[in-house]
């Protein structure tokens, strides 16, 4: 895969990441759900 064709897919990723919370509050829920998953994660195993 070239070069171009990573940047333009992270990007659109990250467009659309973003697209689905509209505020910096929606930012700081989804990382803050995300770490929790993690965490759950790392104390099943």
């Amino acid at each position: 895969m070239t070069l171009i064709m990573r940047a333009l897919l992270i990007t659109f990723a990250l467009g659309a990441g973003l697209a689905g919370c509209n505020t910096m509050e929606g930012v700081g829920q989804d990382l803050e759900d995300a770490g929790e998953a993690i965490e759950q994660e790392a104390s099943e195993a």
